[in-house]
């Protein structure tokens, strides 16, 4: 079992390299096969909504078959075959194609871990786990960010991906072998389905928390960040690599920090809360102050990285309302809520970027921040409502 969480964690590395390295190939995209910024952003933004879409088959999957093929088989076909595409690509409609696959691919990965947490761990347990294995999976965002720059710099990002692809398989075939499934619950167990999760009122005010403590920060690294610091402060892909894995980094510190905050506070609540009202007041200094010098915006982004990755926590906070046979289907509801919303969030920003494109650069960019930032107040408003619960 511990050798196939491993390679759950390293199915996660590439979930979070494959949506986030977007930003960095996308002058290249725009040079050689004719994308645009717009196109970039509905691809990106699509590869989140079939993540979160195939999140209702995933969690049907996990609670009947079990984490080993549910994860194993379409991290092969979809995550393995979608990234040979987007290698072959001659259009930006094949790089849309491609990023919809990787994302039905990478979908089953991380809630398997999830799963398995919850199955064989106790519960006062789940939220360090969980920022574990998210605070691993982020090195995949580093990964997408300076030594992903160099690779596609000295051999191109054709190969680059073709390369990923191949990783993407091994893991794949790992998956296959290592992990262990649950033993059934036994026979005559209690039975249910969404719809009584859908019942309880706890889950309606922490779902928005979940887009909340994952898109902004999620969505400004892996798509916002290298146009914004290109268009503000005339950035090159070197600069941008940089300034990416600055909030990268920043990222992965803030999930194994948010992990085990549940038992440090006795509150599952309190943590979220706070470092979202954190997380909204660093999105209030970019939106207001869009252009106050680079490295102003480097560590304001930074620091968004840090607080804005309340994910685990939130995810932590849902599990504790989740009988045990309906854990699958439980915790791919709750991502099928952070990213579908963080997806939407790709789209809605890419039009806001679009409406504001033939003023000043800053303007369009301070708009997108400011538009998350008031996304995050309504959703604490609402998260005041949650009922906290600790083990």
């Amino acid at each position: 079992m511990r050798k196939g969480i491993v390679f759950l964690v390293l199915g996660y590395v590439l979930s979070q390299f494959y949506r986030a390295f977007l930003a960095v190939m996308a002058p290249y995209l725009i040079h050689d096969i004719g994308a645009s910024a717009e196109s970039l952003a509905r691809a990106s933004g699509l590869w989140f909504v079939a993540f979160a879409v195939s999140q209702l088959p995933v969690g049907w999957a996990l609670d009947r078959i079990g984490p080993r093929l549910t994860a194993a088989v379409p991290l092969a076909v979809c995550g393995g075959g979608g990234a040979v595409l987007f290698a072959a690509a001659q259009g930006p409609g094949a790089i849309t194609a491609a990023m919809v696959l990787i994302g039905i691919g990478c979908a089953p990965v991380l809630v398997a871990a999830y799963y398995i947490y919850a199955r064989e761990f106790p519960p006062a347990m789940f939220g360090t786990l969980a920022g574990l294995s998210i605070g691993f999976g982020s090195f995949g965002n580093i990964a997408g960010t300076l030594p992903l720059a160099w690779a596609v710099a000295t051999i191109g990002w054709r190969v680059t991906v073709l390369l990923s692809a191949l990783v993407t398989l091994g893991v794949a075939a790992a998956l296959a072998r290592y992990i262990r499934d649950p033993e059934r619950l036994p026979h005559g167990a209690a039975k249910g389905s969404l719809l009584d999760l859908l019942r309880q009122p706890a889950l309606w005010f922490i779902a928005p928390m979940m887009i909340a403590g994952y898109a902004p920060a999620a969505d400004v690294r892996g798509l916002w960040v290298g146009p914004y610091l290109a268009d503000v402060y005339g950035l090159k892909a070197g600069g941008i690599g940089w300034a990416s894995l600055i909030m990268g980094l920043a990222m992965v510190a803030g999930n194994f920090a948010y992990g085990p905050l549940d038992r440090l506070l006795r509150s599952r609540k309190w943590g979220v809360f706070g470092g979202n009202v954190l997380a909204m007041l660093c999105l209030l200094g970019l939106g207001l102050f869009p252009a106050a010098g680079l490295w102003p915006a480097v560590a304001g982004l930074a620091a968004l990285g840090f607080v804005g990755a309340s994910y685990p926590a939130v995810m932590a906070h849902g599990r504790a309302f989740f009988p045990p046979h309906l854990v699958g289907r439980g915790v791919t509801f709750l991502t099928l809520i952070g990213i579908g919303g963080t997806g939407a969030m790709q789209v809605v920003t890419g039009g806001i970027h679009r409406a504001f494109a033939t003023g000043p650069a800053a303007s369009a960019y301070g708009a997108i921040f400011l538009f998350f930032a008031a996304f995050v107040a309504l959703s604490l408003v609402l998260y005041l409502f949650s009922a906290d619960r600790v083990d």
